[in-house]
């Protein structure tokens, strides 16, 4: 189970006050801005980045990392609709 892996329901996140609002779909794009985007090492960052990449490896399920990144990206304030 590798690859893409895509989310029940998209998040939509803004990463920044000069970017346009971004739709993400599936376990690679949330990893991809947790990595990129989020520079505050937090807990609820490490786990959605252990998430997903526990997803990833097929251990487990993209719910667990949609709901590890929706907590990441509310505590990071840049989730725009869940």
């Amino acid at each position: 189970m590798t690859g893409l892996i895509r989310f029940e329901r998209p998040v939509v996140v803004q990463v920044s006050r000069r970017s346009s609002e971004r739709t993400v779909f599936d376990v690679n794009d949330a990893a991809a801005i947790l990595l990129r985007d989020l520079h505050h090492e937090t807990d609820k960052r490490r786990i959605a980045m252990d998430t997903c990449l526990q997803v990833l490896r097929g251990k487990t399920h993209s719910p667990a990392a949609r709901r590890a990144f929706v907590a990441a990206a509310l505590e990071a304030r840049i989730l725009r609709s869940d």
